[in-house]
Parts: C-alpha cells; structure tokens; sequence
C-alpha cells in the first residue's frame, strides 16, 4: 500500500498510508507518555527501582523520536498526521517529565515553566507562519532536544550524590540552548512573515 500512487492532471502523487511504521512509533511515544507517568508516581522519586524503570521507559520513548523521523523520511512516510502527532507526542512526553521533576521537587518550578512555555510558543509559531513557510528544526534545537533528554534522564536515575550534582549543570545548559534557539526561531518566523 505504501506504492500506491494518484494521479493529477500533469503529475503522479504517491500515497502515503497514515497507518505506517513511522506513525506507529509516534503512537507508541503516546502511550509510553501515562506509562512513565504511572512510574514515576510510583516511585514517588525515593524508590530506586521504579526511578530506573521511569527513566528507561523515558529512554525508549525519546529513542522513538529520533527513529520515527529516519524511517519518515528515509522511506518517504511523511504524513499530514505525522506532522502535527510527532511534536505532541514529544511536548507531551517531555512535558509529564519536567512537570513531574518539579512535583517532586527535583526541579525548580521556573525551570518547567520557562522549557514548558518556550516549547508550546514555538509549536503555536509554527502553526501562525504556516502558510508562509515552514520553520524546519535547526541544529540548535537538535541540540536543545538531546541535553533535555539527557538532563531529564539524568535527574530520573537514582545517581549517587557526586554525579548527581551533574544534573542541574546539564539542564543549565539545556535551559539556555532552549531560550537561545527561542529567539532563533522567532526571528525565522518573523523573516516569513515579511511582506514581500
């Protein structure tokens, strides 16, 4: 199915089938999403074995953003349902993960406001130069992506003391690469926006 084509007039379009192997690990990041949640709560951030299991369903989950972009495009499955899924299933994940941290008092409250509030304003951002352009993931954010994760990962894990001092220098550096590829992606939405 995923050959199957449609024809215009003056060209061939091939159909992409929303049921796909890129779209089914969007889906799976969605549901891993109360999964890891049920984990953490669990955990309640004092159990070591949950916290493990916790930051491993994390880990699993965030590998499926990275795999599920490859096969789109490496095997030409982009959707119109991929596009608007992939980054809900990573604010969502990211999201339940930062604002868990901070329930549990592992992470200042400003710090998930700040990612939280800069990740939602630059997916309505998105949406607002649409049909202007699309604002492609830079190699900042690529970087902005995996320091979240790995700060988040390393927050989850029950570290001794000494490595878990690392931590918070991990998500300094996520935080400012987060604001600093804010502003990036502003100032590429307001070039699209131009009049012209």
């Amino acid at each position: 199915m995923t050959g199957a084509t449609e024809s215009t007039p003056g060209r061939v379009v091939a159909v992409v089938p929303v049921v796909n192997a890129a779209n089914a690990l969007t889906a799976l990041r969605l549901v891993l999403v109360p999964v890891f949640a049920a984990s953490v709560i669990v955990s309640g951030m004092t159990h070591s074995g949950w916290r493990m299991a916790a930051c491993l369903i994390f880990a699993v989950a965030s590998a499926t953003d990275l795999v599920d972009g490859w096969i789109a495009r490496r095997f030409g499955l982009v959707t119109s349902v991929g596009k608007v899924a992939d980054p809900i299933a990573d604010k969502a994940l990211t999201g339940a993960a930062l604002v868990l941290l901070s329930w549990y008092d592992q992470l200042p409250w400003w710090v998930t406001a700040l990612i939280l509030v800069r990740e939602l304003g630059i997916t309505g951002l998105r949406f607002w130069v649409i049909r202007h352009g699309v604002i492609a993931a830079s190699r900042g954010g690529k970087v902005k992506t995996a320091l979240q994760i790995l700060a988040i990962a390393w927050y989850l894990w029950p570290m001794p003391a000494a490595l878990a001092a690392v931590g918070p220098w991990i998500m300094a550096a996520a935080v400012l690469v987060t604001v600093a590829t804010g502003f990036d992606y502003i100032a590429q939405a307001l070039r699209l926006r131009r009049p012209r």
